[in-house]
């Protein structure tokens, strides 16, 4: 493609009244309020363990803070909107009420749990399904005018295994949020992030050559997340488990950064954060 046909990419995000710049690149701490994610290491239940685990991200650098209460991993166990949201809002509430300051992120695919949260004092919906498996969401999202994260996923947590067939990975996900971001536009919503979806009716392959063709989601003129802490296209190339693929998530969220990633989100901040240092020396 000729290069005067690429986009200008937007570099700027408004969250919580906050003008973030993306520029360099950000790093999103993951804090799992379940008991099923597949890293055990993320989960974190209670409020007092959440909080803990809140400052601790911080300390370590932490731009972002990203919740979620409905576990995605493959398989896992559909959960009712009252369990979801009883688990959330009360960690919500006592994080914005004890570090202010926090960018909250919700992980979220439900309308009525983001706009919950939101109205609890988050600032960001990160929507794994892509307004997939709630056709409110979209509206929910323009009439709060908050930042959306718009994932690639087929299915859902129960059935994208199964779906994680292509003819090209790169062409499917790209006409995806091409599709998916001129709806958000038409509606009103100003900050799309994408998010490609490392894992989620993905096999290894398939993340690979993703990140591979990650400079090439630029034209959508959009800012790029990058989630792939300790997944299985790391641990099972290197026949290791999720708890031993922090070295691996560090090559890799580099080559992200090296790719255009303007977000990491991450299991382990102080890593992405030193990795995010290093990067920007060296160019």
């Amino acid at each position: 493609m000729a290069k005067d046909t690429f986009f200008q990419k937007k570099v700027t995000l408004n969250a919580g009244g906050k003008l973030i710049d993306l520029s360099r690149p950000k790093v999103m701490g993951i804090i799992n309020l379940t008991p099923d994610s597949f890293y055990a290491g993320s989960r974190k239940q209670g409020i007092d363990a959440a909080l803990q685990q809140t400052e601790k991200m911080l300390d370590e650098g932490a731009d972002f803070l990203d919740l979620g209460a409905y576990s995605s991993r493959p398989g896992a166990d559909d959960i009712s909107i009252e369990e979801e949201t009883d688990r959330l809002l009360p960690v919500v509430e006592a994080i914005a009420k004890r570090f202010p300051d926090a960018i909250l992120s919700i992980d979220t695919f439900r309308a009525p749990v983001a706009e919950a949260a939101i109205n609890a004092g988050a600032h960001i919906i990160n929507d794994i399904s892509g307004g997939q498996l709630d056709e409110h969401m979209f509206a929910t999202v323009a009439r709060l005018q908050v930042p959306y994260i718009l994932m690639h996923m087929k299915g859902n947590p129960k059935t994208m295994n199964q779906l994680a067939v292509y003819d090209d990975v790169f062409a499917e996900v790209y006409d995806y949020f091409a599709d998916k971001y001129h709806q958000l536009k038409q509606l009103g919503v100003h900050d799309v992030i994408i998010d490609p979806g490392f894992g989620f009716a993905k096999k290894p392959e398939h993340g690979y050559a993703l990140m591979n063709r990650l400079p090439d989601f630029e034209m959508l003129g959009l800012p790029i997340l990058a989630g792939i802490s300790r997944k299985k296209m790391i641990y099972g190339l290197l026949n290791i488990t999720a708890a031993e693929a922090l070295n691996g998530t560090t090559a890799l969220n580099t080559v992200a950064l090296t790719r255009g990633a303007n977000i990491l989100r991450v299991h382990d901040v102080k890593e992405a954060v030193e990795a995010v240092k290093i990067w920007e020396a060296c160019k």
